[in-house]
């Protein structure tokens, strides 16, 4: 075929063009590949790398005018990541992946949910329980049999306890078990150690002392809104410090009404566990185990069962539903009839997905061994951050148990470096702080490639600290160690 057959048509007309300036004139103010240049700039602002203008970023300027503190979990606001740049809300998240308002997809090697999904997100198992509830019916005027059949569960899983009495999430439940140890005890003070929730009883520690709180909680946590008669009712000791145990004893007299701590979250001294038994035995208070962030993480039901050691009361909730709302208290039947004698009753502590939900976590919990992959992960994890760290030269703390692992730079702009390496991590596709809960959907290849990115990660943090340019590499603010107050 000749020019003329190929192209016949466009010189006619641009002959004819050239003669008519007056048409050519009506297209002047179109810039040339206008509708091209729009849709590059369109495909940008979906796929752009940078965080500062995601959609995630606008919505949260958005809640933050709308929502005090912007989220409703302290742990969950985008400050406490990567300010200004974190990508802040999901739109979807299956197994150890999660998906951005702008459809970026990460491999999520965080505290998955503060701890919440010890399975992975949307699991099938729990996801199909769950419906089949909602098919069923949720709410009724009557009691759901689950409830029943779940209480039976936890029993047989803490074969020293007698009685069970549900809510729907961690700091609910500790309240309960809190009201249930005073009530029994017939005593007001509590001796405490740990991190317990957001209630009064837990804040009142900060009415007499605003620091009391910050080796157990986050610093900065003003009692605001507690109730000044509290005061003095909270008395703080640390982990594995038998001694100040005892003090707080001896400062609180015949008043100890309870002992509420967390059993573990670092491997505990031997005999520490046994004495604060032998403690509460002796004078009379209730020994309350919180569990809500250990429990089913090294042993199917509470930590303390790997101990040997018994409490009155062990509280468990977040992994024991897998991402649904579910706390249980359990305890010997001596002290849970005390909750007669008091008044613990909510609409929603009766609904049928929590309990749904955490018969299939449990059941799908041991009958895959779930713990072990817990375990195991989470070793290798913090073997990989000490290894990495070693390599590059990097002063890094380890720490936690395996399922609940986190890791620190010591250094005086440690927080800096800290906000830095979670923005770096970021950039390759992981969302990532200094804490790991590994879940079961997190696989042998998810560590190997997070390793190496970390392994790379660290490698440039050592250049940036012996540079002393870890703050100029920042795009944005130092992220928050503690409870600050946002504006605007």
């Amino acid at each position: 075929m000749d020019r003329r057959g190929q192209f016949g048509c466009l010189d006619e007309i641009l002959s004819i063009l050239a003669g008519r300036p007056d048409i050519v004139a009506l297209n002047a103010d179109i810039g040339r590949n206008e509708g091209l240049q729009k849709s590059l700039k369109e495909w940008r602002q979906t796929n752009r790398k940078d965080p500062f203008m995601g959609k995630g970023q606008d919505l949260y300027r958005k809640a933050r005018q709308l929502i005090p503190g912007g989220t409703q979990l302290l742990s969950k606001r985008p400050e406490m990541f990567l300010p200004e740049q974190w990508p802040s809300y999901f739109s979807k998240a299956k197994g150890a992946e999660v998906w951005d308002l702008d459809g970026r997809q990460y491999l999520d090697m965080t505290h998955c949910s503060v701890g919440a999904c010890v399975l992975g997100y949307a699991d099938p198992e729990v996801d199909g329980a769950v419906k089949a509830a909602i098919d069923a019916g949720n709410m009724a005027t009557l009691n759901c049999p689950e409830e029943v059949e779940l209480a039976e569960v936890l029993l047989q899983l803490h074969p020293w306890a007698e009685k069970v009495r549900f809510a729907r999430g961690g700091g609910d439940a500790m309240a309960v078990a809190v009201r249930i140890a005073r009530a029994a005890a017939g005593r007001d003070k509590i001796a405490f150690c740990g991190y317990h929730g957001w209630h009064d009883w837990y804040l009142g520690a900060n009415l007499g002392d605003d620091t009391a709180l910050d080796g157990h909680l986050l610093p900065g946590l003003a009692p605001a809104g507690v109730p000044r008669g509290l005061r003095g009712t909270v008395l703080p000791f640390e982990y594995d410090r038998i001694e100040q145990l005892n003090a707080v004893i001896a400062a609180a007299g015949p008043d100890l009404g309870a002992i509420v701590m967390e059993p573990v979250r670092n491997e505990p001294a031997v005999g520490f566990l046994q004495a604060v038994r032998e403690i509460a035995t002796r004078t009379g208070a209730v020994l309350v185990f919180d569990e809500v962030s250990a429990g089913f993480r090294i042993t199917a039901g509470g930590s303390h069962l790997k101990y040997g050691v018994n409490p009155d009361i062990a509280v468990v909730a977040k992994a024991m539903s897998n991402g649904y709302p579910m706390g249980a208290i359990i305890g010997r039947a001596a002290v849970m009839e005390a909750a007669q004698k008091s008044f613990i009753s909510s609409t929603y502590w009766t609904d049928r997905i929590g309990p749904a939900a955490s018969l299939a976590t449990i059941r799908k919990f041991r009958d895959r061994h779930v713990a072990d992959h817990l375990i195991s992960l989470g070793t290798r994890v913090q073997e990989g951050w000490q290894a990495a760290a070693e390599q590059h030269g990097l002063s890094v703390h380890v720490g936690g148990i395996p399922p609940l692992s986190h890791f620190s730079f010591d250094y005086p702009n440690g927080q800096a470096v800290r906000t830095l390496f979670t923005q770096l991590m970021l950039d390759r596709a992981f969302l990532a702080g200094t804490s790991f809960y590994p879940m079961l959907a997190h696989t042998s290849a998810n560590a190997q490639s997070y390793l190496s990115a970390v392994d790379e990660v660290f490698g440039l943090l050592a250049g940036a600290i012996a540079e002393e340019s870890v703050e100029r590499r920042l795009k944005g603010p130092v992220a928050h160690s503690g409870f600050a107050r946002l504006t605007g």
